[in-house]
């Protein structure tokens, strides 16, 4: 994934409210109750049908790191999914979404206004249109770029040009060299 994606995911895990199983077999057991058996649960892995079985039967306990982190990923974008779009739909709708960087960021204005970009510091709470967009588009599976993209234009709206208060020659902000990122729903 992204580093984009990456965040928006990890602030609607911080709405979970049980933790996801930890072990492999209890990982295994979830994901067969979930997808409706061992052999679908084998193709989403990428391992047989009986590795699968024999997980579920405690019969191996520690997978190796790459089928740890496949483990771990598909039991996360499935854990609690009611809780997961009810804290989408609530920052899309009414509580919006934080954004945390520091990044290199410029703008492209008229002639004569400092557009040069430098690094900065920005804690912004961004309105809930913005949220939705950014939440829809990474739900879709939207790249990096566009994700990056959505969320300099909430930057430029909300932050650079204060709602339309200022600023409002700005036509584009550059948003690269993310050294710090993390969204709060």
């Amino acid at each position: 994934m992204s580093m984009f994606g990456d965040g928006l995911e990890a602030a609607v895990q911080k709405a979970f409210t049980r933790p996801a199983p930890k072990s492999a077999p209890a990982r295994m057991r979830y994901l067969v109750r979930q997808l409706k058996g061992t052999k679908a649960v084998a193709q989403a892995l990428g391992i047989s049908q009986r590795t699968v079985e024999r997980y579920v039967k405690d019969q191996i306990k520690k997978p190796r790191p790459d089928l740890a982190a496949r483990l771990e990923r598909e039991v996360r974008r499935r854990w609690q999914p009611r809780v997961r779009a009810r804290a989408r739909r609530h920052a899309a709708t009414t509580g919006g979404i934080v954004i945390d960087t520091r990044a290199r960021m410029g703008y492209t204005a008229p002639v004569g206004t400092t557009d040069e970009s430098r690094v900065r510091h920005l804690t912004v709470a961004l309105p809930p249109q913005h949220a939705a967009r950014l939440l829809d588009a990474q739900e879709s599976g939207a790249g990096e770029a566009h994700l990056r993209q959505l969320a300099a234009e909430a930057l430029r709206e909300t932050y650079f040009q204060d709602g339309g208060r200022r600023a409002g020659s700005l036509e584009e902000v550059r948003f690269t060299d993310v050294e710090h990122l993390e969204f709060e729903l």
